[in-house]
């Protein structure tokens, strides 16, 4: 989505004005106006990606610069100032200030009428967004004859079976279906959808909008079985070109393009919820399309697709097929995104290539079983056969509220809210709303706190001696008030279960539910055992076959301040890519040396004779690289996570007058882990090892069959919240370089108390208990023992992943 292309699923499509319609009565320019004029353009750029982010408030003064200096070189009257204008309009009409995009809007349309005359194809579009600006108001008296004039232009520019006259009968269909008129919407509606199809196909992104606008107004006419019937389709239609998020090039292009699904997602989830309650066609079908999408985008950031394509090297008849593919999937994602052309000769050139890709997966399918799992989509059976029979998948989703009977498109639309379904391993999936994602959140933040408030590996405890037991009781509290919005309304839909596998959403990637406290008084790990996913899809993961008989290694009590030589090292090739971040880590953040855990380390080569232990100035970001998948990988070191640091990015091409977040970067370069060196990372050059491994390039690392990861170290289990896409950071890092489990840690935990723990985790593993078993045992030692009783000590690692026991121990 951009300025001059943005996608309403409930509401329409905002015409595409494009960035520049030069050519007609151009001046003659000097160099230094050229060169305004190419500065204008990467503004424009710029404010288009903060747009595509939401930062409609940085995004301002970028378009009115960009807007300013075309008015001072192409005059007030020309169509690319009107297109500047128009762009301008659209944040305003985001935010919601009506009243400042109205003039803008009217402007815009006046310059193109003058510059284009009253029936051209852009006067049009430009007519369309004036209407929808009406629309977004609920202003239909104004907004409907705008609309029709709209279309009337298109029709006679275009003929009426053009594209753009599907949209503007789509918008129009929109409108009535708002105003409740669902005679005239629907067949407008229908025929918008007939057009779409016949110059388009069944599967272009302009289809599935077209469908799930017709579903919304059954929907809304009350009509839930048909309704049900077209979003499935829709969302089948969407499932498939979902797989054109592999060819899209930076995270911020991919993260734009899923947000253009969150409207049906979210459809999906109220729908479950509330009109079709007791449906199982649509409870089923939410979670199906929450199986399949959440966590979608970081598996395409981690370029994990490339990392498939790498395990391919020894293979080089099917890396030739694997590369063909890629080839084919990037020029459908140009043909319906990008290149313009004539509806048939887009329809006939989409069907050769997808028969052509067709051909390819299938060819490549029998012979690479990674390949095929990760195209194909995720069925409800499938992962149902995943969970053992005590165990419960307890899928927790941040949604937005739909109400299909909204008069204005800013009303239909609730707060965010927390729901979770419920999946046993046979049986329907159910589903129950927690509440305002709000007031839950408030409550997440009060209990980390006091979780988080004692221990710290690197150098002590922080509250005073003896508090822990005085603190006790509050902590308990404030987890009970937790468990209580959380929790308790999903205990009545657990059953039986014992193991519950949590796939949590928003703020709840950050709180470990062992800590939670029951009507009864207990904790929840008294009465359950937990394991982490970041998405149910996640559990498909277990199919694989790989298997490490590697011994065992541990870096530990590692030299931060090795000195680095300037010539370092090239930094090594992964899988993941060779992306940093680590030149852009304050050059004051230090770490002290953790000398405890050379004990920890020893005492883990006590339990497993074969560990190999890296510590000191052999604990070197190469020598992580050189590994191939140890069956077991202990990391006593420090987690780093960034958040959205206010710098000026080395990126830009151009100057900015206010500084801007990294949030379009890759927030896998964000987090990561220290090793030797670290301290001294400035004096090395930007592409040699610098002892700072970003989460990115641990995805490159080959843990292919490595059974178990472990981080015992500060806040390895955090990174960025993205709702429906997971935490960004270690854990699912670790997920994609292929481990099979991982513990980590979510807030700084005390030196002493980490290493008895880790300790108990190795030596219950050594008797056979299972990957996650063995941690909650562990656990509930601690949780035993008095000085250990704060839940500070003992609840802050959490295991994610494959919980069974280890093989070949």
């Amino acid at each position: 989505m951009s300025l001059s292309m943005a996608i309403v699923i409930a509401v329409g499509v905002v015409a595409s004005i494009p960035l520049s319609v030069v050519g007609q009565n151009q001046p003659q320019l000097s160099a230094e106006q050229q060169a305004s004029l190419e500065e204008a353009n990467r503004l424009n750029q710029q404010a288009d990606e903060l747009y595509n982010k939401g930062k409609y408030d940085a995004a301002i003064p970028l378009a009115e610069r960009a807007l300013a200096m075309r008015e001072k070189v192409l005059g007030k009257e020309h169509p690319d100032v009107a297109t500047s204008i128009n762009n301008l309009a659209l944040l305003y009409r985001e935010q919601g200030n009506y009243q400042q995009a109205e003039p803008l809007y009217k402007r815009s349309l006046a310059i193109f009428e003058k510059a284009l005359g009253q029936e051209h194809p852009l006067v049009a579009s430009s007519i369309n967004n004036l209407a929808l600006l009406y629309l977004a108001q609920g202003n239909y008296q104004q907004a409907e004859p705008l609309s029709k004039r709209s279309l009337a232009i298109f029709e006679k520019a275009l003929g009426q079976e053009h594209p753009s006259v599907a949209t503007s009968i789509n918008n129009l269909a929109n409108l009535y279906r708002q105003q409740g008129n669902y005679q005239q919407a629907e067949p407008l509606s229908k025929r918008s959808l007939a057009i779409r199809e016949k110059a388009l196909g069944q599967e272009h992104p302009d289809v599935a909008a077209s469908v799930n606008n017709l579903a919304l107004l059954y929907l809304a006419q009350g009509n839930i079985a048909h309704g049900i019937d077209l979003i499935q389709r829709g969302l089948e239609i969407e499932e498939k070109n979902l797989a054109f998020i592999f060819a899209l090039g930076s995270e911020q292009r991919k993260q734009s393009y899923i947000n253009t699904f969150t409207h049906t997602t979210d459809t999906t989830i109220s729908l479950a919820l509330q009109k079709a309650r007791n449906n199982p066609r649509a409870t089923q079908l939410a979670l199906t399309t929450v199986l399949r999408r959440k966590g979608r985008v970081l598996d395409a950031v981690a370029n994990s697709v490339q990392i498939l394509r790498s395990q391919l090297t020894n293979q080089p008849e099917l890396k030739q097929l694997f590369d063909e593919w890629s080839s084919v999937l990037q020029q459908q994602s140009a043909l319906v995104y990008g290149e313009k052309t004539t509806p048939q000769l887009y329809k006939d050139r989409f069907e050769q290539l997808e028969a052509q890709r067709q051909k390819l997966e299938e060819a490549i399918s029998t012979q690479s079983a990674e390949f095929l799992n990760a195209i194909q989509p995720v069925e409800l059976a499938a992962i149902q056969a995943k969970i053992p029979k005590d165990a419960a998948l307890v899928e927790i989703v941040q949604y937005g509220l739909f109400n299909a009977k909204a008069k204005k498109p800013n009303e239909q639309w609730g707060a965010p809210r927390y729901a979770a379904v419920v999946v046993r391993s046979s049986g329907e999936p159910k589903w129950v709303d927690l509440g305002e994602a709000s007031v839950i959140n408030k409550s997440i933040a009060s209990l980390r706190i006091a979780l988080s408030a004692e221990g710290d590996r690197a150098g002590g405890i922080i509250s005073k001696p003896n508090a822990q037991k005085k603190d006790v009781p509050s902590v308990q509290q404030l987890a009970r008030t937790l468990d209580k919005q959380v929790m308790e309304p999903i205990r009545p839909l657990l059953g039986e279960a014992k193991h519950l596998i949590i796939s949590p959403d928003g703020q709840l990637t950050l709180i470990p539910f062992e800590a939670l406290v029951d009507e009864k008084g207990q904790y929840l790990i008294q009465r359950y055992a937990f394991s982490y996913l970041t998405t149910g899809r996640d559990l498909l993961r277990f199919q694989s076959t790989a298997k490490s008989n590697s011994s065992p290694v541990v870096f530990a009590d590692i030299d931060y301040d090795k000195q680095q030589t300037i010539a370092a090292t090239s930094k090594s090739t992964t899988r993941g890519g060779t992306h940093r971040r680590s030149n852009d880590l304050a050059s004051s953040l230090r770490f002290g040396r953790l000398n405890n855990t050379q004990e920890e380390a020893q005492q883990i080569k006590a339990i497993f004779p074969t560990t190999t232990i890296l510590s000191g100035s052999q604990a070197t970001e190469a020598a992580i690289k050189q590994l191939s998948a140890p069956s077991i990988l202990h990391l006593a070191t420090h987690g780093f996570f960034l958040t959205d640091q206010q710098i000026k990015p080395k990126f830009n091409n151009f100057d900015l007058q206010t500084p801007v977040a990294f949030s379009g970067e890759n927030p896998l370069l964000r987090s990561g882990l220290a090793l030797a060196g670290f301290n001294n990372r400035q004096t090395v050059s930007k592409d040699a090892d610098d002892g700072a491994l970003t989460s990115l390039e641990v995805a490159g690392l080959d843990l292919r069959g490595t059974q178990l990861v472990v981080l015992s170290a500060c806040e390895t289990g955090l990174g960025d919240i993205r709702v429906g896409d997971g935490l960004y950071g270690l854990r699912r890092a670790l997920t994609i370089a292929g481990s099979q489990s991982q513990v980590l840690s979510l807030w700084k935990v005390d030196d002493a108390g980490t290493k008895d723990l880790m300790v108990k985790y190795y030596q219950k593993l050594k008797a056979g208990k299972g990957r996650h078993e063995a941690l909650r045992e562990a656990q509930l030692s601690m949780l035993a023992t008095p000085k250990y009783q704060h839940p500070n000590y003992w609840a802050s690692f959490v295991a994610s992943g494959d919980w069974t026991p280890l093989y070949n121990k």
